[in-house]
């Protein structure tokens, strides 16, 4: 009878033990701080094992202790951020402002932290961290409460919306960061290259012509645009709820 072959480990932080601090500075809760810090500031091109060896005083062996991959070390910091995120209680009496609200939440906190969106697909098995899966579960209970036949499907639906928004509002915000302009003088300053890439396309110049006129409060032209793609959301699952 051949020899049962030890299946490989789950690529997981969260599938094997943590271990116990080596330095009492050092410990794996400081290693994902001064992580998601590095990411904040300078995105996920500058965060390396060995920068932030350097920026904690210890060297990459050490946090390998606590954290064996870069992978793993994007798990950690994604579940970090995800306790920011805030969902209502599930016994609201309004399901769609605790949702919108629960959106925004999200929203607000991928914005603070504009590299979350654009690796919550790829930082392995992210999801099973407690914070994320808190967040999950309080969702859950949320939609269920209200009465969805099918309530992963419409969480599918309002999430994917919800960072698929974020992604690209947070890519727009650190391109306008890295321009060294305030929103509003990025604008003024791309406008005119974007009225001319338009002419000859009668909406899309209507629709630059109408910004140019409009366009006071840049933050505000987000949060409205945000708003109303949820609201469009909402309205389609309202319908289905109804049935």
């Amino acid at each position: 009878m051949a020899a049962r072959t030890k299946p490989n480990p789950i690529p997981s932080v969260w599938a094997r033990e943590r271990r116990t601090p080596d330095q009492p500075a050092l410990s794996r809760d400081a290693i994902v701080r001064e992580a998601i810090a590095m990411l904040d500031a300078d995105g996920i091109e500058a965060l390396s094992m060995r920068k932030l060896g350097a920026r904690l005083g210890a060297g990459a062996t050490s946090l390998y202790r606590h954290v064996a991959t870069k992978d793993e070390l994007m798990e950690l910091a994604v579940d970090e951020v995800a306790a920011e995120i805030h969902v209502p209680d599930a016994d609201t009496a309004d399901w769609r402002a605790a949702v919108t609200e629960a959106a925004g939440s999200f929203r607000t906190t991928a914005l603070r932290h504009p590299w979350l969106s654009s690796v919550l697909g790829q930082a392995g098995l992210a999801y099973l961290g407690p914070n994320l899966m808190s967040f999950s579960e309080r969702l859950a209970a949320l939609f269920t409460a209200v009465g969805f036949p099918e309530p992963s499907g419409a969480i599918d639906a309002v999430l994917s919306y919800t960072i698929g928004m974020s992604t690209t509002e947070a890519a727009w915000l650190t391109t306008v960061a890295r321009s060294g302009e305030s929103e509003a003088e990025f604008i003024a300053r791309l406008m005119p290259a974007a009225r001319q890439a338009a002419a000859g396309h009668a909406h899309l110049a209507g629709s630059y012509a109408e910004s140019a006129a409009t366009a006071t409060d840049p933050v505000a032209l987000r949060d409205g645009k945000f708003a109303y793609g949820l609201e469009v959301v909402l309205d389609g699952l309202s319908l289905r709820l109804a049935r």
